[in-house]
């Protein structure tokens, strides 16, 4: 995705740090100490677009924090929007547990520690069709040995997407750094939505055009033959990948 600069985002950005972090590097390693003030387990969001996933998430759960990042800064301040207006209706809801972070991913291990993530949301990344770049994709191996690094020994990768190819290419990493996969989905709302699960704006509306949403669970600490410490080693060198960014 490609936006056009507009006057006054970033003046706008830096006049809410109860919500907005510019320079997340900061805060690396002591997100839950200097940001949110809490021991809380702490969810991030990659890619988030818009925002309403990660702003409906951290409502409906004061005890966890969330952190949602995108490189775009009109995507920062359209989901800095919706959160607040989210708890318009909430008397007694709070910002205190949401952190929206303007960030590249590929700079992410410069942003947070060694095991400071318990779980990571892939929400419609950028599925990048073409071979030539695949280590663009947010589930590219490059990018997933990052990811391992990051996690605690707790720590799951929640992937949602409407691109087959896509999913297929996941399934297929995550196979070949031997990660557990689990509750594997090819048409996630094929009975009904799932309002259970917080959707995006796209799942909306692909899911009301009855489109497959494609969805899937990695876990890091339950895997029967390999330990959180053997999938961290392999992770010991993370490669670097190209820039790349989903939207939500």
């Amino acid at each position: 995705m490609r936006l056009r600069g507009i006057k006054g985002i970033r003046e706008a950005l830096e006049q809410q740090p109860d919500l907005v972090v510019l320079n997340p590097k900061d805060y690396k390693g002591s997100w839950a100490k200097n940001y949110f003030k809490n021991d809380h387990p702490i969810h991030v969001e990659l890619g988030m677009g818009k925002g309403q996933f990660i702003s409906e998430l951290s409502l409906q759960n004061p005890d966890i924090n969330f952190i949602g990042i995108d490189m775009y800064d009109e995507l920062v301040r359209k989901a800095s929007i919706k959160a607040r207006r989210s708890r318009e209706d909430h008397a007694s809801a709070s910002l205190a547990n949401l952190a929206l972070a303007l960030l590249n991913i590929e700079h992410i291990l410069e942003a947070f520690a060694q095991s400071e993530i318990a779980r990571i949301y892939l929400n419609f990344s950028d599925p990048w069709p073409k071979n030539r770049h695949a280590r663009r994709r947010l589930t590219h191996e490059g990018f997933i040995k990052q990811y391992i690094h990051l996690l605690n020994e707790q720590g799951q990768i929640h992937l949602k997407t409407d691109s087959q190819s896509l999913f297929e290419f996941s399934l297929n990493t995550f196979a070949d750094l031997g990660l557990r996969m689990r509750n594997i989905s090819l048409h996630l709302h094929s009975e009904g939505l799932r309002h259970d699960l917080v959707m995006t704006e796209y799942e909306t509306k692909f899911a009301g055009q009855g489109m497959p949403i494609y969805r899937c669970e990695i876990i890091l600490g339950e895997h029967p033959n390999q330990t959180i410490t053997a999938a961290k080693r392999a992770a010991e060198a993370p490669s670097k990948a190209p820039t790349t960014q989903s939207e939500g």
